[in-house]
């Protein structure tokens, strides 16, 4: 089997520095304001957690502080194995207490408005917080406006599991409660989307806990979009080890999904209805609501930045990080929110001291399992390129012939990535 040696050397170079930099961050030195600056931090994912953590390594004398209304965060990579059984909720759950250990304020209290004008923020006990820098990382919101028939109470019969924790265990259950014969339904939206791979890994490791408990049963996806990330990657594997378990309806074949009907778990696309046992329904997404609370977000739902400094391009003294960005190139994933948010904070605290930035190169890869010991990764890195991060080297981790071995290897690498970049983040 031949592997193209070239390519397998570009990866090697752009995952090896992933992995030194979630073990130590290569900051810039920074010299100390006069006085001590105030930054916030709104959202306590991967981005905002390491954007605050960095921040406080750059200079201790900065006043950091990360609101963030859950005590405790629960990760989506990896996630798709809890619905599958391969793997437990709590493996995927986070505290903050190391980051407030390191100086970073904790507030477990959800920002309720932003003031732009007056830079404060007010909390959900009424309290305010001012600023001189604001860093949004809220995520993505899922914008139930978009699909017709489905909003929060439908999710309860029909989960999205697109934000991790108790949607993801309601869907596991119900997986689990559906008799051998059955189908389970995804519904994917179009782009963009949070960890655009994620459904079709999910689709993988449902179909492998059903070959295994309910082989009868069989995985339908009905799918917004005609091509995908990797997408001859997740066919190979499918065609290897599920045979026909998994059947795909593409845009252009009349997948994409316009509406439900929650009271009879009943899916509506252009040409026709489907009444799955279970039904996945992952609605579109927009950045999470605070932002456009801030008024940072544009006609798409989405956050204009400028990609060198993350600045809002809509409001002043707003950086916007993470999935809530028009990232152009970047993909909305893990990697990515945690690189963003290193970059910003040394964005902030050099512009704080009176510096010029330096231009951020971002590393980002995406892990996808499709079976226990099989799995495959893109990864790239990334530079502003006019108004947004453009992709100026990567690729898919090997041909479609790379040996077997080398899945596994890669299945093993996944595991080794999570616990790098979750000790980075919180601790």
């Amino acid at each position: 089997m031949s592997i193209d040696l070239n390519h397998m050397l570009t990866r090697r170079r752009i995952v090896a520095g992933m992995a030194i930099g979630a073990t130590m961050v290569a900051l810039p030195h920074v010299a100390r304001a006069q006085a001590a600056a105030r930054v916030i931090v709104i959202g306590g994912g991967f981005g905002g957690a390491s954007c605050a953590r960095a921040l406080r390594r750059l200079d201790p004398k900065l006043e950091v502080t990360l609101i963030e209304p859950n005590a405790v965060f629960t990760a989506c990579p990896l996630s798709n194995e809890v619905i599958a059984g391969l793997r437990e909720i709590g493996a995927q759950q986070f505290t903050y207490e190391k980051i407030a250990a390191e100086g970073v304020r904790v507030i477990a209290q959800a920002a309720v408005t932003i003031d732009p004008r007056a830079h404060k923020v007010t909390l959900a006990d009424g309290g305010t917080l001012g600023y001189d820098r604001l860093v949004l990382s809220p995520g993505i919101d899922l914008d139930f406006a978009a699909l017709q028939g489905y909003d929060e109470a439908a999710s309860l019969k029909m989960p999205h599991a697109y934000q991790a924790g108790a949607q993801t265990l309601l869907l596991r259950r119900q997986c689990e409660a559906m008799e051998d014969g059955g189908t389970v339904a995804i519904a994917v939206p179009a782009n963009p989307m949070r960890c655009p791979p994620a459904p079709y890994e999910r689709a993988s490791l449902i179909a492998h806990y059903l070959k295994a408990r309910k082989p009868r049963s069989k995985v339908l996806i009905l799918d917004a979009k005609d091509n995908f990330s990797q997408q001859r990657l997740f066919e190979q594997a499918w065609g290897e080890l599920y045979g026909g378990l998994i059947e795909r309806v593409s845009l252009s074949q009349g997948g994409r999904v316009t509406a439900v009907d929650a009271a009879n778990t009943t899916i509506i696309t252009e040409f026709g209805n489907y009444t799955p046992d279970v039904a996945n329904v992952i609605p579109p997404q927009k950045a999470g609501r605070i932002a456009a609370m801030a008024g940072a977000t544009d006609h798409t739902g989405w956050c204009p930045i400028d990609p060198a400094t993350f600045a809002s391009k809509r409001v002043p003294d707003i950086h916007v990080i993470g999935d809530a960005c028009l990232g152009g190139g970047i993909p909305k994933s893990a990697a990515a929110a945690q690189a963003q948010g290193k970059a910003c904070a040394a964005v902030i605290a050099a512009q704080l001291a009176g510096r010029t930035p330096e231009t951020p190169s971002l590393t980002g890869i995406c892990y996808s399992t499709v079976a226990p010991r099989y799995a495959f990764s893109l990864a790239g890195v990334y530079q502003p390129r006019g108004d947004i991060f453009a992709e100026i080297e990567g690729g898919s981790t090997s041909p479609l012939d790379a040996p077997r071995e080398l899945r596994a290897r890669e299945a093993d690498s996944a595991e080794s990535w999570f616990k790098t970049v979750t000790v980075d983040a919180f601790g």
